[in-house]
């Protein structure tokens, strides 16, 4: 019963954090918009994505810490500290496999590659360096906390793995509110699933969102520095 309540507290302060911005962007866009800096409403939603979800993730922390139980809710031995890290590590690659793959029927299914989603968010990290922190640390540890450890969590007792980890999977796909690629997302939702239910702890889940978020935000700023630096390192002889 007290992980149910710790449950929808979290699940309260992940809705008003997404609600939040209904109000407080509008109010940034003005306060900026008086400083006169260069696209107020982009700098504005930065600091919001910031602040939200930085403040979002303390409350939640803070709400876990009074219920230790909370993050021990599948049967068997949780892997070790260090296992948890390895798996955690192997859990990102498998994702990313997992990505190409989907990439690929998405792409035999007609469906243009390149995420909407995550191209908006870069933008605004580059107006707001700050928001990287979001996509890399703050979005995985909430996303993880709702997807797989309540969702999937409350599920997998009541079903099995293969439903629980497909309904917890496409509820963070359609979160992402990028329904052509929802594939892309809910492979990507399942392997942490998996992940989750492989090493009995939270943590290695986050890892592996971490370091996929942490892979694309890279890319995505460096990407073609990268590509020039590859080719001219095969150029070499």
């Amino acid at each position: 019963m007290k992980q149910q309540k710790t449950a929808i507290y979290i699940l309260i302060v992940y809705c008003m954090m997404q609600l939040s911005g209904a109000l407080f962007i509008p109010l940034l866009r003005k306060f900026f918009t008086s400083l006169d800096v260069e696209n107020p409403i982009l700098i504005a939603a930065g600091w919001w994505i910031f602040l939200s979800m930085g403040i979002g993730t303390v409350i939640t922390l803070l709400i876990i810490r009074k219920d230790k139980a909370f993050l021990r809710p599948l049967k068997g031995a949780p892997f070790s500290l260090a296992k948890t890290i390895g798996w955690g590590v192997i859990g990102f690659f498998l994702v990313f496999l997992g990505q190409i793959i989907a990439a690929n029927i998405e792409l035999a299914l007609g469906v243009e590659p390149g995420s909407q989603n995550t191209a908006q968010f870069i933008e605004i990290a580059r107006g707001v360096p700050f928001v990287v922190f979001s996509i890399v640390i703050f979005a995985p540890i909430l996303e993880e906390l709702i997807f797989r450890r309540i969702i999937f969590g409350m599920l997998l007792p009541k079903t099995n793995f293969f439903v629980a980890a497909s309904i917890s999977a496409i509820a963070f796909g359609a979160i992402h509110f990028e329904f052509t690629h929802i594939l892309l997302y809910a492979v990507s939702g399942f392997i942490f699933a998996y992940i989750y239910y492989k090493t009995k702890r939270i943590l290695a889940s986050i890892v592996s969102h971490m370091l996929l978020n942490g892979f694309v935000t890279v890319f995505q700023f460096y990407g073609d520095t990268i590509q020039k630096f590859l080719e001219t390192y095969s150029q070499m002889p």
